[in-house]
Formats: C-alpha cells, sequence, structure tokens
C-alpha cells in the first residue's frame, strides 16, 4: 500500500510533553465497531472498567526500560548512541548518533567507567557495541546512561528526574526495553483494583520494545518497509489463560501494539495462541488478518507510522482517519505520554 496512505496534519501542540496525573485521568477515545457504521465515544481511562464485560481479559507487557542513551567520545569526536537490541551477554545493537566518525574496532568512552567496542556496522549504519568490563551491562547502563524519551519528546524538552518514573508502567519487572509500552502507563493500583471488582483479569507478556519503533517509514509502499526484529515471551500459563478466556466467551484486550504484535506472532490461523519466545519482525497493515485479539488500547501514533498501520489494519484505515481527525479536533493528546484509545474491531 501506498505509504501517503497513512499520513494526516497533526499540530505540534498535539503532542504531550508529559502525562496525565493522575495517570487514569488521560482521555479515552473508544470506538466500537470497524468501518463507518461504528460508534465513537469520547471517555477517561478511569470509565475503562465500565467499557469492558465480566470475563474479559487484559494482556500487559511487563517489559522494563532501560537507560538506553548514551553520550560519549571516540577520541575528540562526539558520539551518541541508542541502544535498540541485546544480542548477547555484553553486546547490543545500537543506533549511532555521528555515526561517520566511528569505525569498526574503535573504542568508544561514555564516562564513569563504562566503555565499548565498535563491531559489525550493519546496512542500517547500526553498531554493535560491546562492552567492556565484567559489571553487567545494565549496571554500566544505570551510572552512564539516561531513559531514552522518544526523538518527538526529545528535541522539545531535556530528558530529567521525573521521567525515570513517568516513562515506565506499573508493570515494569523485565529489564531490557528502549522505549514503554506506552498503553500500560494510564494504568495505576486504583484502575487496577476497579477492573478486578468489576470482573476484569489480566495476564503478562514480555516483548522488549526496540528503538525501530520510532523509526520513519522512508519506503513508499509499505511492501518495500522493513521491520527491526524484538525480542518476546510468552510463557504457557498465559498462553493458556488467553485461549481460555476466548473459548469461555471473554474478550482479549491487548493493552498496547507491543502486547498485540507477540500474540498475533504467537497466533495460529484459528487465533489460537501458543507458547513463544524468540524474535519477531511481525508487520501488521490492511489486509493482513488479526486473529489473537478481540480489542487493542493504544495511544495516538505518529502520521505514516507502522503502528498507524497496525491500528488501521484491526478498524480500517477510513476509519482510524476520521477517528484521528476527531481526536485533533478536541484537543486530545497525542504519542508517548498523550491520551488513549480504546479500539473494538
Amino acid at each position: 500500500m501506498d505509504v501517503d496512505l497513512f499520513d494526516f496534519d497533526l499540530p505540534p501542540e498535539r503532542i504531550a510533553l508529559r502525562p496525565a496525573s493522575p495517570r487514569d485521568a488521560a482521555r479515552m477515545l473508544v470506538l466500537d465497531g470497524a468501518g463507518p457504521g461504528g460508534a465513537t465515544r469520547d471517555r477517561l481511562v478511569s470509565d475503562l472498567p465500565g467499557e469492558l464485560r465480566r470475563g474479559d481479559l487484559l494482556v500487559f507487557n511487563d517489559t522494563r526500560v532501560i537507560p538506553a542513551q548514551l553520550e560519549g567520545m571516540r577520541g575528540e569526536a562526539r558520539i551518541g548512541a541508542t541502544l535498540h537490541k541485546r544480542e548477547g551477554p555484553r553486546r547490543w545493537r545500537a543506533f549511532i548518533r555521528n555515526a561517520k566518525r566511528l569505525r569498526e574496532g574503535e573504542t568508544i568512552d561514555f564516562g564513569a567507567g563504562v566503555t565499548a567496542i565498535a563491531a559489525d556496522r550493519a546496512e542500517d549504519g547500526s553498531f554493535a557495541l560491546d562492552f567492556a568490563g565484567d559489571e553487567p551491562v545494565e549496571l554500566l547502563l544505570e551510572r552512564a546512561g539516561r531513559m531514552p524519551l522518544p526523538p518527538y519528546i526529545a528535541a522539545r524538552r531535556p530528558t530529567d528526574a521525573r521521567d525515570a518514573d513517568d516513562y515506565q508502567t506499573m508493570f515494569a519487572n523485565e529489564p531490557g526495553a528502549v522505549a514503554a509500552p506506552t498503553a500500560a502507563l494510564h494504568f495505576t493500583p486504583e484502575l487496577m483494583a476497579a477492573l478486578e471488582a468489576a470482573g476484569v483479569g489480566h495476564v503478562t507478556l514480555t516483548l522488549h520494545v526496540g528503538a525501530g519503533t520510532f523509526l520513519p517509514v522512508k519506503a513508499e509502499d509499505t511492501d518495500d518497509h522493513k521491520m527491526h526484529a524484538e525480542w518476546g515471551r510468552i510463557d504457557a500459563a498465559t498462553a493458556d489463560r488467553i485461549n481460555a478466556t476466548r473459548a469461555a466467551g471473554g474478550r482479549v484486550i491487548a493493552v498496547g501494539t507491543t502486547s498485540l504484535r507477540l500474540i498475533e506472532s504467537a497466533a495460529d490461523e484459528a487465533g489460537r495462541v501458543h507458547p513463544f519466545e524468540g524474535d519477531t519482525a511481525i508487520f501488521i497493515t490492511p489486509g493482513v488478518k488479526i486473529r489473537g485479539i478481540d480489542g487493542l488500547m493504544t495511544n495516538f501514533h505518529l502520521p505514516k507510522s507502522t503502528l498507524f498501520m497496525l491500528v488501521s489494519a484491526l478498524m480500517g484505515l477510513d476509519r482510524m482517519q476520521a477517528a484521528y481527525a476527531h481526536a485533533i479536533e478536541n484537543g486530545y493528546r497525542f504519542y508517548s505520554y498523550g491520551d488513549s484509545s480504546l479500539l473494538f474491531p
């Protein structure tokens, strides 16, 4: 499909620079039913228990964001690195700023006693970074790294101490992401208690979100876009709970596109989800059948992004273009720290 079909105009003032407080005070646009005949409702995230049914199941991503942005020196050259994906115990794939000043085999000094050797430059310009020493890389990053805010926020304000908490979900448990599964940023213990009282269950899976989620689609046709792989895991108990929920007539609602993509990577043609562990580079565009979920809670995404393509596959491109126009006209806040949508195809 033509990538320009997924474009829309977004006023810069619609981009949220801080999350709502409390988190579940964010707005939530509910789309009930795909196509032009579907209903549209303006709600708050705190209204979620009333939008779900007893027996429904929410699926959260329990990945934890690591301080994956590093600033260092290679000789006199300043080098920026955004870690993308772990490739070994001490090796991370990274997108490099000022990459023309870096060659394979050269050492970058990130300060605080943290150094890494650049290796294996890829076609996309990324390098593998081999971190020196014996300490776990996670400890090195705690010393030298900072939270990797999305570029559309980082370009407008610096990262600060608040982001260490704001950009982490209440489910964050498994370190390894370089971007937050932002749909779950809206959840609070109070909201979870209300959902439990309403008979709505929840499970977790793990998908370590990579920096590739922010890369623009440079191809003119979606068939020519190459997705970056990310590592994920669904254990047997979680897969069984998802399948049992649907068998009993309940709905499975993925909280975030990361949860949806991993479920779809693990689902067979009949929609049954199997245990999964490994890399996925699934790319969901209109025409791809979504089999493993019945609804999606997600924030508002960038124009011409793979994530806007995903929600268009779920609900229909015309429906999502109309929904985003409604959101822009009615003052919804966009992107990682912005408001939410609840989509039922």
